[in-house]
């Protein structure tokens, strides 16, 4: 079996969808309303893009070794309740759609003891070549462990949320 192989195997041993470690609230990350800012969220949710993008082999060593990277092209967060210091929290990704240079997931934080969803965040990815610093295409053995990751997420029931737009209620 090939490194690729074994590699990708590995990826589709995880949960599906992808499941963070569990990470807590710190106290420097609480706003003068007692709860999480609105900063940190996005912090969490990066925390475990990061550790997706480990198990797909496109974090800090991919960009050391090879000189691409990824760029979040567009991010819409849903703040939907409060979550406060020391509260357990754990994030799941749902790899949405790719293709050959973009990635859309859509990741939900909740309560890790209790289960109760605080935010959600949906992505547009892009993959980049550092060099350049322009949008790429995915090199053939990562576009290959991406596509078997898309294909492991794509019968999972897409949740609530999922391509919702800003906007002010229509007044009828």
């Amino acid at each position: 079996m090939t490194m690729v192989a074994e590699q990708t195997d590995d990826l589709l041993r995880q949960p599906v969808p992808f499941l963070s470690s569990v990470m807590r609230i710190e106290p420097q990350w609480i706003d003068y309303n007692g709860h999480l800012n609105m900063a940190y969220y996005n912090v969490l949710f990066d925390r475990a893009i990061d550790e997706l993008w480990l198990k797909l082999g496109i974090g800090p060593e991919y960009m050391k070794a090879r000189h691409n990277s990824t760029f979040t092209a567009e991010c819409h967060v849903r703040y939907l309740r409060e979550i406060h210091l020391d509260d357990p929290a754990q994030v799941s990704i749902l790899l949405v759609a790719a293709d050959e240079k973009r990635l859309h997931t859509f990741k939900e934080l909740r309560h890790a003891t209790e289960g109760w969803l605080s935010a959600t965040s949906e992505n547009m990815t892009i993959h980049m070549d550092m060099d350049a610093r322009k949008v790429a295409l995915f090199p053939p053995d990562i576009s290959a462990r991406v596509q078997a990751l898309a294909e492991a997420h794509r019968p999972v029931a897409r949740p609530e949320g999922i391509g919702r737009k800003i906007g002010m209620p229509s007044k009828k």
